[in-house]
């Protein structure tokens, strides 16, 4: 073949490449499909670089998938003017982020720690891995990660087919309803509608997954999934007064330092709520935390306010109640904390 040829080929080539993507961008979007990032190592180490900023500025939230969903952060800075550091992993304890917090001299920050506790008091080595994962990229990021970090929130930002969790082949080969046979795990897939993430790592539900009954009842037997799955007890005893002794020198750290920290326990319902309380008493968890610590604490059952939210899969907010959560923790905050922010715009 010879050169002009050669040239004509390559040409045809990208042509059908370029046409090939923007029908499979459209096609997604038609869908109903949105751009959404990838919460990685690299996007949580983006916001963990955020921790310095002044105390009077900024809020660091940590915990599990909760805060990630009930914190609507576009309400929090827009109410407060505070910019809000979401650093809380899904289905994690968040003891690794605490203690690397507590230990990082130069965090004099505000900080807000999630308290769901079959997660909190967990001590499984699957529940510590993405926290321990995201903290490992943190302190051996590499120049090179950096850059591509940037480059790729360009390219996620304009472009929904680049979704790795639903959109990318493996994602969609997770993701197919396979029957489980013997002596092969299949692990449940949550539907792509269920957690959608934005660049500041907020977490959220589609409307579509709100009003689809099917998509709620599939990951409420998700969650059934995971219970049954636990062999381990609730913390308790020496077990549960070497986690607390973690918090209490974390939080002594933090706060000897200029440091505020405040611990809430944010909503659940139905079957999980009523299991929770069960598996978990107050007296023995949430209260011991605040007691332990010395600290202030928020308890979304104590507030009418917010205690009336029904979860659409039993464990997190949808987007309109996460405003109104979100809302309401700012005037807690404000009006019986004795919270103030740089900004204090009337909560609507």
């Amino acid at each position: 073949m010879n050169s002009p040829s050669l040239v004509k080929a390559g040409i045809l080539a990208s042509l059908l490449v370029v046409i090939t993507l923007i029908s499979w961008e459209w096609h997604l979007r038609s869908k109903g499909f949105e751009t959404t990032y990838n919460d990685d190592p690299s996007l949580w180490t983006d916001k963990r670089d955020m921790v310095y900023e002044p105390a009077d500025k900024a809020t660091v939230f940590i915990g599990s998938s909760r805060i990630k969903f009930d914190l609507d952060i576009n309400t929090w800075e827009s109410i407060t003017a505070d910019h809000a550091i979401q650093l809380a992993c899904v289905g994690s304890t968040p003891l690794p982020i605490l203690q690397n917090l507590a230990n990082d001299e130069k965090f004099k920050g505000k900080l807000i720690v999630d308290v769901t506790e079959g997660l909190f008091f967990s001590s499984s080595p699957g529940n510590a891995f993405r926290p321990t994962d995201n903290l490992k990229y943190f302190k051996e990021r590499t120049p090179a990660q950096r850059a591509s970090f940037y480059i790729n929130h360009f390219l996620e930002s304009k472009l929904v087919f680049l979704d790795k969790d639903w959109l990318s082949l493996n994602g969609m080969l997770e993701s197919l309803p396979l029957k489980d046979r013997p002596g092969v795990f299949h692990f449940p897939a949550f539907p792509s509608d269920f957690g959608r993430v934005r660049f500041n790592r907020q977490e959220y539900m589609t409307p579509a997954f709100v009003a689809d009954s099917n998509l709620s009842n599939k990951v409420k037997a998700i969650w059934m999934f995971f219970v049954k799955m636990s062999k381990d007890p609730p913390a308790s005893g020496t077990k549960l007064d070497s986690m607390l002794n973690i918090v209490k020198t974390s939080v002594d750290k933090i706060q000897a330092r200029g440091g505020k920290v405040l611990f809430v326990r944010t909503p659940s319902s139905g079957g999980f709520w009523m299991g929770e309380q069960m598996g978990f008493p107050r007296e023995k968890y949430w209260d011991r935390i605040l007691s332990t610590t010395k600290c202030q604490g928020i308890h979304f059952n104590d507030y009418p306010a917010i205690n009336h939210f029904i979860c659409p899969e039993n464990s997190h907010l949808s987007q309109p109640d996460a405003i109104l959560f979100t809302k309401e923790l700012i005037r807690i905050l404000k009006e019986e904390k004795g919270w103030s922010f740089p900004q204090s715009n009337k909560v609507q």
